[in-house]
């Protein structure tokens, strides 16, 4: 599930770099993604040991 918004949401900002639409939001919600794919890593990493 959260691939699947992760990879939504990168291209989305590809479209927005492309054609200028709502840059801001999307480079917004990119950032957020990355934090919680960040978080679920490092979680992932802590579980196995």
């Amino acid at each position: 599930m959260i691939w699947t918004i992760i990879g939504i949401l990168l291209i989305l900002w590809i479209l927005g770099f492309a054609f200028h639409i709502a840059g801001g939001l999307i480079h917004i919600l990119l950032v957020i993604a990355v934090i919680v794919l960040i978080v679920k890593l490092i979680q992932r990493m802590g579980a196995k040991k």
